[in-house]
């Protein structure tokens, strides 16, 4: 993993490449945990050896796992950071595009990076937090009511 930090006087900007080999989800909590990231958005650009997205069945309070067992481009990884009751907690979601073109998208529960995987991460001056929705079982933003 390659980074450099962007840092203005309101939000610290990071530029992290991912590499061949390492897997996506694990790498970025890793790199929020090791650097105190509590609360940002990425997004990010790149290519996955297989993949595996997830729908989210609100009967089963469950992810169904889609797997792709073959080389995809990233054409869109968009996703926060933010802290619930037991740690910092990734949301992504993901568009990937097959050899032929046709695009799959869902939550990224898994993807292994090849070659690489290009992400622009800015860290929010205020702390995102989570909490957990009775009624769907989903680690949901909390946010202040209006």
């Amino acid at each position: 993993m390659k980074m450099q930090k962007l840092e203005s006087d309101r939000e610290k900007t990071w530029v992290v490449a991912l590499d061949d080999g390492d897997e996506a989800v694990k790498s970025l909590l890793t790199f929020a945990r090791q650097n105190d990231v509590t609360a940002a958005r990425f997004t990010a650009l790149g290519a996955f050896s297989s993949v595996t997205l997830g729908f989210f069945d609100f009967g089963r309070k469950d992810y169904q796992r889609i797997p792709i067992n073959e080389q995809v481009e990233v054409a869109s990884l968009i996703g926060d950071f933010a802290v619930a009751h037991d740690g910092v907690k990734l949301h992504a979601h993901v568009v990937v595009a097959k050899k032929d073109g046709t695009a799959h998208g869902g939550h990224l529960l898994e993807g292994h990076v090849h070659p690489t995987l290009e992400v622009l991460l800015t860290e929010s001056p205020d702390h995102l937090r989570r909490r957990t929705d009775p009624d769907t079982g989903l680690a949901l933003l909390a946010l202040a009511k209006t």
